[in-house]
């Protein structure tokens, strides 16, 4: 039965709940006001609301804001422990497997040395301090493992949180701060499990322990197998709703529940299932855009520093005054400082790296925070520490921050990398800018043949390896239904080419070639397995999907003409379309040369962003020109980028030269022309044969004539006489 709280207790309960969140709030604003984390300032309001300074200063109004009360103490923590659990779903995310697998060896190392170093100074702390540290009737082998266990961790969302403010997360020291953050915190949450069952179990057993390790591992396994293909496949009906946000919230809502139900069952913390959910949602591509901004929002500002205020509460700094308890502290800080910093730099030295670098490492992953309060927290309730050695341990993260906040800064000034690092840096921020080429998923609707593996070759140019594909096949038992679409729709595009793509075998698409040209790739192949084809694309493509590939071949008479499908799916796309027509001679391995048209809208930046980007990658020389329509007498008129014979001409002169300076940050020289000519098609033509061109990579907005797409009649003039390859990137109409 559900007994409520008095009139009394509730408002005692949301005064407590105003006045946290607004001290830690303004306190926290603070700190950043002055460069240092949030985190420092959140966790000094629960000291300054805690017993050290307001129960000093005020003892009844303290007594009244803090009864000691079990109902009353009880609904605070319910909701700071929702909100740590909420605050490790957000770290959850923030944690890439892959991004520690990938380092290798540089990772390995500096996780090793930055995690065993400060674990065994803590063990041999732990067995030295004084029983006043201890509960009473305490065990000293869990209370040691749980000093050795907050004093080697690392806080993943401090070090973010550091190295994003500073501007440093991309850089290679950044990104091995980043993924030892992250084993720091998968390797603590375990040994928080582990330590914690033993704590409850109050011995060391080993068959005990080795069954709560045991089943740890199951679940974990389970989870991100068989739980990440069922969460896949809610978070990809949710995608298809009306709310998809509001759905993938609640999935994430539902998941962080069940799974610290099940770590709490399996004598572990609930928090360790909060985490793992959130590694879990991070690496489904179905989760909704949105969905982490809006919880991390939350997070951040009520759940984050409610947790952390709550836990400064329970700081009494004047326990800290009884015998030698401050020197323990003092002790107990200098050790965590100090073998970390030690055992991420000589971890970082084994690797390679340089002296800068091993100094940035260990100050960097000495930032403290969230996971060492809980272990604290946990500590505390479980009995393993009392209000004198939670005091101290709660104080780390505090003086840690500060120490990496400040250390990094000291270490990083005037340094840029070698320019190996920089030139990764400059092409990172350019694709940061991109319209198109972006690290989301490509979509390929596919039937096979020459034309699909010229487009997939392009799309492997143009983007990031990062960007995974999926490729698109009809399913068998759906062919003679898109047999029956394709003859319908034929009304507007030549009945052969209707009747060549109905005479594909469609049920036997063999997309190994695609395989081959993305085989650097993530590639997933879905069937489509619903009659009306182009709505499940469309379907399909809001799934988190960044643009649609297409590939055109000639038909039997040498036209390049969309077929009915193609032309009904570009009519109702909401993506960008990258349109690939390929050579008349095939694809060549390589382009040699590539023209690109450009104008002031945004598909011909668009343009640009793909053809610099296979620029970049293949050492494609390119030529970028500005068509003016003029007349027939002015035709023999070319006008190289310098002259300023007119204002058409100096209009085009403009563009072009803010169109280089986009090339030059991806460290491309390209050539410019303002070219002259009747028309925009005749100039582009004219330029490929004296160029010398093998692709041509032009955009536009599609528009609608008598009720199907029209690309204009430049882009037709050029599908339909170039030799060389064409890519078209083609805009939505409401785009």
């Amino acid at each position: 039965m559900l007994i409520p709280l008095s009139e009394h207790e509730l408002l005692v309960f949301w005064v407590q709940l105003a006045t946290l969140i607004a001290t830690a709030r303004l306190l926290g604003w603070i700190m950043r006001r002055i460069g240092l984390p949030s985190v420092v300032g959140e966790l000094s309001a629960g000291l300054v609301l805690g017993p050290s300074v307001f129960g000093e200063l005020w003892p009844e109004g303290f007594e009244w804001f803090l009864p000691e009360e079990a109902v009353q103490s009880g609904a605070l923590l319910a909701v700071s422990w929702l909100g740590v659990a909420f605050l490790l779903v957000v770290t959850g995310f923030e944690t890439d497997l892959n991004l520690i697998a990938k380092l290798g060896r540089p990772a390995t190392l500096v996780t090793a040395g930055s995690l065993v170093v400060p674990f065994l100074g803590g063990l041999a702390l732990g067995v030295i301090l004084p029983s006043s540290f201890l509960p009473d009737d305490g065990s000293r082998l869990v209370f040691t493992l749980f000093v050795a266990a907050a004093l080697s961790v690392s806080s993943l969302a401090v070090v973010a949180k550091i190295l994003g403010d500073l501007g440093l997360m991309r850089r290679d020291f950044g990104q091995i701060t980043v993924a030892a953050g992250m084993a720091n915190d998968v390797l603590g949450w375990l040994m928080l499990g582990v330590f914690g069952g033993i704590a409850v179990s109050g011995e060391f057993d080993i068959v005990d322990t080795s069954l709560t390790v045991g089943a740890l591992a199951v679940f974990i396994f389970l989870a991100l197998t068989l739980g990440q293909r069922l969460v896949d496949m809610w978070l990809r009906r949710m995608r298809r709703s009306q709310d998809s946000l509001g759905g993938s919230m609640s999935v994430l809502v539902v998941v962080m529940l069940l799974f610290a139900v099940v770590t709490q069952r399996l004598e572990a913390e609930a928090v360790l299932g909060a985490f793992l959910a959130g590694v879990m949602l991070n690496r489904s591509r179905y989760l909704h855009e949105e969905t982490l901004e809006r919880i991390e929002s939350l997070t951040m500002t009520f759940f984050a520093p409610l947790f952390f205020a709550t836990a400064g509460l329970r700081v009494n700094l004047g326990a800290l005054s009884e015998g030698n308890a401050l020197a323990w502290a003092v002790l107990i800080i200098v050790v965590a400082v100090v073998f970390k910093f030690a055992g991420s730099y000589w971890g970082a030295r084994l690797a390679g790296r340089s002296r800068r670098a091993g100094l940035a490492l260990g100050a960097g992953l000495n930032a403290r925070g969230a996971l060492e309060i809980v272990i604290a927290t946990v500590g505390l309730s479980l009995e393993v520490f009392n209000e004198v050695s939670y005091t101290a341990i709660v104080l780390v993260p505090i003086i840690t921050s500060l120490f990496a906040s400040l250390g990094l800064r000291a270490v990083v000034y005037n340094w840029r990398g070698d320019p190996e690092e920089i030139s990764r840096l400059e092409r990172e921020k350019a694709l940061s800018q991109n319209l198109v080429v972006t690290t989301s998923r490509l979509l390929i609707p596919s039937r096979g043949g020459p034309g699909s593996v010229a487009a997939s070759q392009v799309l492997h140019f143009a983007w990031p390896l990062e960007a995974g594909v999926t490729v698109l096949t009809v399913d068998p038992a759906r062919r003679w239904s898109l047999r029956r679409f394709l003859r319908r729709g034929s009304t507007g595009a030549s009945t052969r080419a209707a009747k060549d793509a109905a005479n594909q075998n469609l049920s036997d698409v063999d997309i190994t070639p695609l395989r081959n040209v993305f085989f650097e790739r993530e590639v997933e192949h879905r069937l489509i397995k619903r009659p009306d084809v182009v709505q499940a694309i469309v379907s399909e493509s809001q799934l988190g999907f960044g643009a649609i590939g297409l590939g055109m071949s000639p038909s039997q008479d040498n036209r390049y003409d969309l077929d009915p499908l193609a032309e009904e799916l570009l009519a109702v796309s909401p993506l960008p379309v990258i349109v690939v027509r390929r050579a008349t001679a095939g694809v060549p391995a390589a382009f040699g040369r590539a023209l690109v048209p450009v104008s002031a809208v945004p598909a011909s930046r668009m343009a640009c962003e793909v053809a610099f980007n296979i620029s970049a990658q293949l050492g494609t020389q390119i030529l970028l020109t500005h068509v003016l329509e003029t007349d027939a007498a002015e035709t023999d008129l070319s006008v190289e980028h310098g002259a300023t014979e007119d204002r058409g001409t100096q209009r085009g002169q403009d563009v072009l030269q803010k169109t280089k300076e986009m090339a030059m940050e991806l460290g491309i020289e390209p050539e410019t022309i303002v070219k002259k000519s009747p028309s925009r098609s005749a100039g582009i033509l004219e330029l490929e044969q004296q160029a010398e061109t093998d692709l041509i990579v032009m955009g536009a907005q599609l528009r609608r004539v008598n009720n199907r797409p029209y690309m204009g009649g430049t882009v037709e003039k050029i599908l339909q006489s170039s030799s060389a390859t064409v890519v078209l990137v083609l805009t939505p109409y409401d785009l």
